[in-house]
């Protein structure tokens, strides 16, 4: 599927002078966004054709605990994913790794069977999961509860927008296991209701997303805390120098282990659509939703109130739409995530802060109605489209401000 018709409805000639989400004169702007040439948001897709992976080990060769064993085969895993069948003996060894691999290709059960033994068979062992964002940490959780189910295990999951006393709670009750994001492990470690000195096993996922999102004073702070003699898990997508720089500082002789089989927007097909107005714009997004290969959307907009606003106008013309924005509380962010994950809703308008944690098989296509702050925004945005091999789509709106 194609939308360079889209462009067409530009008059021939005029000059492209700058691109911005479109807003008049006069309105609040919010911070300045890196200058982006719409040339980069043109590119076709070009899936890499991944070579046919033969499995060193099948699950029931690992040796973990008993009823790890039990809820990996109910959970009907037989063969493991690559970083699952290089990962997991060398964390069941106790070694440090570093994980480089793509998003959906089994990280969490790559790291969660390790840790999960390791706390079974060892009382004293203490593990923290550190992840980017509210709805990352509740799919580990969810995940490590499947895995660890029968063990007698005791988490706590702290997270932003959640209310603080169940949290509370679960720290008082000296948990095995945390999982949280950086900014609510922070406040829970300055009011003293968590104590990491005794933590001896640390997981940070997706730590390119977890940088790129400035947590990096929090997270060295966070890892400063725990006992020196860790066993420590790093999993991204990337390896940049930010990335390394920090596991080089807190990790000891990891393992590096890299399955990554391209980049992110690959699979995606990404294209512009010109727009004049802000009646043209919208009705240019109402054309492109009605296409019949437009089955699942994410729609990103800049602010809480513009993607409030966005959502209800979608509604108004009978879209199956919801929203998600960091000004409303977990429960209404997870409920509206469940909605689209259940093709309840069918349209999800999100802020980028919402959306970092959004992992959706099935989502065919990313439109940007306003453009990204910068390039590395743009990337993570459309890495919502095009997963599990299947070729997403990705439409961004520019206009001239003349």
């Amino acid at each position: 599927m194609s939308y360079t018709m889209y462009s067409s409805r530009r008059s021939a000639g005029k000059p492209r002078q700058s691109y911005g989400s479109g807003r008049r004169s006069g309105q609040k702007r919010g911070p300045k966004k890196d200058y982006i040439h719409p040339s980069r948001f043109v590119k076709t897709a070009s899936p890499v054709e991944e070579a046919t992976y033969e499995a060193t080990h099948c699950f029931a060769d690992f040796p973990m605990h008993e009823f790890l064993q039990q809820n990996i085969a109910r959970m009907g895993f037989e063969m493991p994913s690559p970083i699952q069948d290089q990962a997991i003996p060398a964390g069941l060894a106790g070694e440090d790794i570093i994980g480089i691999a793509n998003t959906g290709t089994g990280k969490t059960i790559a790291f969660a069977v390790p840790v999960l033994h390791r706390l079974v068979t060892d009382p004293q062992a203490r593990a923290l999961i550190i992840a980017p964002t509210r709805e990352l940490a509740q799919q580990i959780e969810q995940e490590c509860k499947q895995v660890g189910k029968g063990t007698s295990l005791y988490g706590a999951l702290l997270i932003g927008g959640a209310n603080m006393n169940p949290q509370l709670r679960d720290l008082r009750a000296q948990p095995q296991i945390v999982i949280g994001t950086p900014g609510r492990i922070k406040d829970h470690l300055e009011r003293g209701s968590l104590d990491l000195s005794d933590f001896n096993i640390v997981v940070l996922d997706e730590v390119d997303r977890m940088l790129d999102m400035g947590f990096v004073e929090d997270v060295s702070d966070i890892l400063g805390r725990l006992r020196s003699d860790r066993q420590s898990f790093f999993f991204s997508a990337t390896l940049d120098r930010k990335v390394r720089d920090l596991i080089d500082f807190f990790a000891s002789d990891p393992t590096t282990i890299s399955v990554k089989t391209g980049d992110t927007t690959d699979n995606v097909h990404q294209d512009i659509v010109c727009y004049e107005t802000v009646y043209d714009k919208i009705g240019q997004l109402h054309d492109i939703l009605i296409q019949p290969g437009v089955s699942k959307a994410i729609v990103f907009d800049d602010t809480q109130r513009a993607v409030e606003r966005l959502s209800k106008e979608l509604q108004s013309r009978g879209f199956k739409a919801d929203d998600i924005h960091g000004g409303k509380t977990q429960g209404q962010r997870q409920r509206a995530l469940n909605r689209f994950k259940k093709n309840e809703v069918t349209i999800l308008v999100a802020t980028d802060v919402a959306a970092r944690g959004i992992d959706v098989k099935d989502v065919s296509h990313v439109i940007n109605y306003s453009t990204p702050q910068n390039y590395e925004t743009y990337v993570h945005r459309i890495g919502r489209a095009g997963r599990a091999g299947n070729i997403g789509y990705a439409l961004t709106f520019v206009t001239d401000e003349r």
